[in-house]
């Protein structure tokens, strides 16, 4: 036997649901409404119509929605007969449920009429996401031109296996002599067949390297007898480490000509299948919206996306039947109080990215207000003792999770970042001084690129001090070349 620690089956779910962003947020309590027949979604239409009736100052809550037992109809587990007195708590639950029902539908009031999309809104947004469709892969189209090409029958198997080698990129991911190994095809075979697939759409495709990618496009193009052909065949290790005069000397040819002719090789595609990939964009729905009112910020949270639930009407008045056996009224119990807890964290987990959210935008006002290079150092910790959480529940709370403010759309782990310490005492947030350093590099003279060490120099000029390591990681992140490799002569 051993002592352990291990978190209780709702605390994992409370966590569960605090740190799910909104899309599975919405999956996690379809489950749960599947598992716990006491839970019900209550329709947009019936919410609508809760909303309308508190803003024209009428009782927020439904009679039939908050219904509960009455206290003369309430059972005693002992005789299972009526009993003019409440037994077990029963009733004591459902009042608290009937509170707890009345504070989540005054916290989904308070925080979203600023933000109300309304059904118009979710209708377009719907309509975006039908509309996307599936594009075809770089394999579907070699096979489709394999099907029209002239390819004998004993060599479309051999093609069939040669496309299922070639990368998302449109490199050929295996040699032909592996290839020979494993299929017990002959070499001669394969470099015929890999000969005729090389001639099919887009150019450069089944390269087995960036070399050959590269003078596959020329030879397409009928550019075997220029410049930058040649410089490709007998010089690409110069050319990739920029070696201008080098190049030059050997085709005896000025460093001006040398350049022109890379400047005309950079429009060549190194990756050939790229137009293939899959479309990396994403659509996110932001948790936490801040609107500019007159001079000040209002914080709300995304509540149109989270289902509002509550605990059936029909096993409510399942309890009030004095013939209802003693172990249906526990397993009522026993769900309703599973979704009680269930209610609770939804409301609990809203109102802890809105208590973070607000404490952002308390912290980052100069940030929205005049953008990205005025964004503050601040961690999670000092965030954490305002809300009064732990910093591992910020950490949860932010994760995944997207803010729309007046500067764009952005990840509320953004907003997180260490600090550079500046002469003048204030901080500054590392994301600016990166952005800073982006700025120097991009304004640079290209025949005399700067040396990281001149941007510690730079930025010292203007109070921040950075090891020169330091503005090597940022370049490194930025994926700027050193600068040897960014002179053009």
């Amino acid at each position: 036997m051993s002592l352990s620690q291990v978190l209780a089956p709702q605390l994992q779910q409370s966590l569960a649901l605090l740190q799910a962003p909104t899309l599975e947020l919405k999956a996690l309590v379809e489950q749960e409404v599947q598992q716990n027949p006491m839970l019900e979604e209550v329709p947009a239409s019936e919410m609508e119509q809760m909303d309308r009736n508190q803003d024209e100052g009428s009782p927020a809550n439904d009679p039939s929605d908050l219904a509960e037992p009455p206290a003369d109809v309430m059972f005693d587990p002992a005789t299972e007969k009526p009993s003019s007195a409440p037994v077990d708590d029963f009733q004591r639950e459902f009042e608290r449920l009937t509170h707890l029902d009345q504070e989540w539908r005054d916290h989904f009031a308070q925080t979203n009429l600023p933000m109300r999309q309304g059904p118009e809104a979710e209708e377009r947004r719907q309509f975006m996401f039908d509309s996307l469709v599936a594009g075809t892969s770089l394999q579907e189209t070699l096979l489709e031109q394999m099907r029209f090409s002239d390819m004998t029958e004993e060599q479309r198997p051999i093609a069939e296996m040669i496309i299922g080698n070639v990368d998302d990129r449109g490199y050929l991911k295996e040699s032909l002599e592996s290839l020979s190994f494993t299929t017990n095809v002959a070499l001669e075979k394969l470099a015929v067949v890999l000969k005729i697939i090389q001639t099919f759409h887009p150019p450069g495709v089944a390269a087995r390297n960036l070399q050959e990618c590269l003078l596959l496009q020329l030879e397409r193009a009928g550019r075997e007898n220029t410049v930058e052909y040649r410089i490709v065949r007998d010089f690409m290790d110069a050319l990739f480490k920029r070696k201008m005069p080098e190049i030059a000397r050997g085709l005896g040819l000025t460093v001006e000509q040398v350049q022109a002719a890379v400047k005309r090789i950079t429009c060549l595609e190194p990756r050939p299948g790229r137009e293939f990939l899959p479309d990396d964009d994403r659509y996110v729905s932001p948790e936490v919206f801040v609107t500019r009112v007159g001079d000040d910020y209002v914080v709300t949270t995304n509540n149109e996306q989270i289902p509002h639930l509550r605990i059936s009407n029909h096993y409510k008045d399942l309890m009030s039947r004095p013939d209802a056996p003693a172990e249906a009224r526990e397993y009522i119990r026993e769900k309703v109080r599973a979704g009680k807890f269930l209610i609770k964290s939804l409301q609990q987990r809203q109102q802890t990215i809105l208590n973070i959210g607000k404490e952002i935008v308390k912290r980052q006002r100069e940030f929205l207000d005049k953008g990205r290079a005025h964004l503050k150092p601040m961690t999670m910790v000092q965030v954490a003792e305002v809300v009064g959480v732990h910093e591992t529940t910020v950490s949860r709370a932010v994760s995944n999770k997207y803010m729309e403010t007046p500067q764009g759309v952005y990840e509320m782990k953004f907003f997180f970042t260490s600090g550079i310490q500046t002469d003048s005492g204030s901080g500054m947030s590392n994301t600016s001084v990166k952005d800073m350093v982006a700025a120097m590099f991009a304004g640079e003279d290209s025949a005399k690129p700067l040396s990281d060490q001149e941007i510690v120099k730079m930025l010292k000029e203007k109070g921040i001090v950075l090891a020169r390591r330091t503005v090597a990681k940022y370049r490194d992140e930025l994926n700027i070349l050193p600068s040897n490799l960014r002179k053009v002569y």
